[in-house]
């Protein structure tokens, strides 16, 4: 099994004439996603190259293909709308890889979209992809193998260092999710964990953290008190000095909260196995699933 998507996802791609949906829109449906449509206002009636077919808005293409999520790659500044739109249309999943989005726009729009019974993954995210079924987003599609482990991280590039290294060893995955790095996201660390609980094939649950905020601490709350699947974590930042921001607009360490070695101490406190490397993650992984 897999959450949030799979080979019933029917997608569109908002933003699939720009260079950057033109482009993922390709490696989505070479990897198998069922890409059913594109919104660039303006440019309905056409197809893109792929064949894909081009609307003015969301509401017409989730009319006319039967669309059950999108994937945003609009510029930041008409992003927020994009989130709107797609919820407005009635899509349960929608996924933005857009960066730079004013968190105060994401502070007002995120109950409108929980409203209307919509998962946002993002914004700045690499997407999710359960592997042999379905990815949505940028992730590289060769890397992931299909297996019993969930992934969710708030990093990109770490989730797809980590995923080779268990791929490489043989460990599949069921489904990998990329939450983003802002300070505010649709869907956090907790969201995901609790979709992975209610999936019967997932066994185990990497979760790969880093500094600032409090969201691996409340996992590690969450595991304690009888969370239904093994963890094995990861926790980047562990030489990041206090007050500088680290990669992510999420990722910074204020009034001496959010470190590492803080949330390293509460997951090893909850029993959960830590990796110091990412490449250890694999020995980990294999310890929490003898």
């Amino acid at each position: 099994m897999s959450i949030l998507v799979d080979k019933s996802t029917r997608l569109v791609v908002q933003g699939i004439t720009g260079r950057d949906g033109a482009f993922h829109a390709g490696q989505m449906l070479a990897y198998g996603t069922k890409v059913v449509g594109g919104v660039t206002p303006g440019k309905g009636g056409g197809k893109t190259d792929d064949g894909v077919p081009i609307f003015d808005s969301m509401m017409d293409a989730v009319e006319e293909t039967g669309a059950n999520a999108s994937v945003i790659y609009v510029p930041a500044s008409f992003a927020s709308d994009a989130i709107c739109e797609a919820a407005d249309a009635g899509v349960g999943l929608v996924v933005c890889i857009t960066e730079g989005i004013p968190v105060n726009d994401m502070v007002r729009i995120l109950p409108y979209v929980r409203e209307r019974g919509t998962v946002l993954i993002g914004p700045n995210s690499p997407g999710i992809i359960s592997p042999g079924k379905a990815k949505v987003g940028i992730m590289p599609g060769h890397i992931h193998i299909e297996g019993p482990v969930g992934v969710v991280s708030r990093s990109g590039t770490l989730t797809y260092e980590i995923v080779d290294h268990l791929s490489k060893n043989g460990i599949g995955q069921s489904t990998c999710i990329g939450i983003g790095g802002d300070p505010v996201v649709g869907t956090n660390l907790l969201d995901a964990l609790d979709y992975f609980a209610d999936d019967a094939e997932t066994e185990a649950v990497v979760l790969i953290g880093e500094i600032g905020g409090s969201d691996e601490e409340d996992a590690a709350d969450k595991f304690k008190n009888g969370y239904p699947k093994k963890i094995a974590a990861f926790i980047a930042g562990r030489t990041a000095p206090p007050g500088k921001r680290m990669g992510h607009a999420g990722a910074i360490v204020t009034g001496g909260t959010g470190t590492a070695a803080e949330k390293i101490e509460a997951f090893e406190a909850a029993g959960i196995e830590v990796a110091r490397t990412p490449a250890g993650i694999v020995e980990a992984v294999s310890r929490i699933m003898e």
